[in-house]
């Protein structure tokens, strides 16, 4: 009975080490609450900044140029609370994310790593250049639901080298924005709906799973 649960034992630290090497499992449950955090309340300002109550169906980037608040015009100022909502997501992320590995003792740069960030940079790039276009062309309503589109796709293609439910919460943010794509007066509801509710529900579900 000894031997066998020596074999177990051992079976089991190979797996892991196995899963350590292909697979980048540092990544914290904590880092997507935190961000679907950050999410909320840059939603919140902009629904604020324009006045308008969500799922009003409304074109909220439409305003009066005399109501401008703040001073800020409204491209400017979305442009501003999304640099804000990124800055704010991604340095809790780094530190949620180091804090877990120091905890582990895990690696928090390797070759899986890096293979992690390339999977899920590409298409932030492209689904950011394309953004560009949208405005450049005047599409604002559809901004919104291209980023969770590529942000999914990004989660998508990037989950081979983390954790599964990341391609879980991939498709479900592809979903959101195809959808917001058809209804672009609705695209800064499912962009909190996205960004922030389901960042908080799966983060939490992560956070209880492997962080503990």
């Amino acid at each position: 009975m000894d031997k066998r649960n020596e074999h177990l034992q051992a079976l089991t630290e190979i797996r892991s080490l196995m899963e350590r090497s292909t697979r980048f499992i540092s990544l914290s449950g904590l880092s997507g609450v935190s961000a679907g955090i950050c999410a909320l309340i840059g939603a919140a300002l902009v629904f604020y900044y324009f006045d308008v109550t969500p799922f009003e169906g409304r074109r909220y980037y439409s305003i009066d140029p005399q109501n401008y608040l703040w001073g800020l015009a409204p491209l400017k100022f979305m442009i501003t609370v999304a640099a804000g909502v990124f800055l704010a997501a991604l340095a809790f992320a780094s530190f949620f994310t180091f804090r877990k590995a120091k905890q582990k003792g895990h690696k928090l740069w390797d070759s899986t790593s890096s293979r992690l960030l390339f999977n899920m940079v590409v298409p932030l790039i492209a689904g950011g250049i394309f953004c560009i276009g949208l405005m450049y062309n005047q599409e604002f309503g559809l901004v919104a639901p291209a980023t969770l589109v590529f942000y999914g796709l990004a989660c998508i293609n990037a989950s081979k080298y983390t954790l599964n439910e990341i391609r879980n919460l991939g498709i479900a943010e592809v979903i959101l924005g195809l959808f917001g794509m058809f209804y672009p007066g609705l695209g800064l509801e499912l962009w909190a709906i996205g960004f922030g509710l389901l960042h908080i529900v799966y983060g939490t579900l992560m956070y209880y799973k492997y962080d503990q």
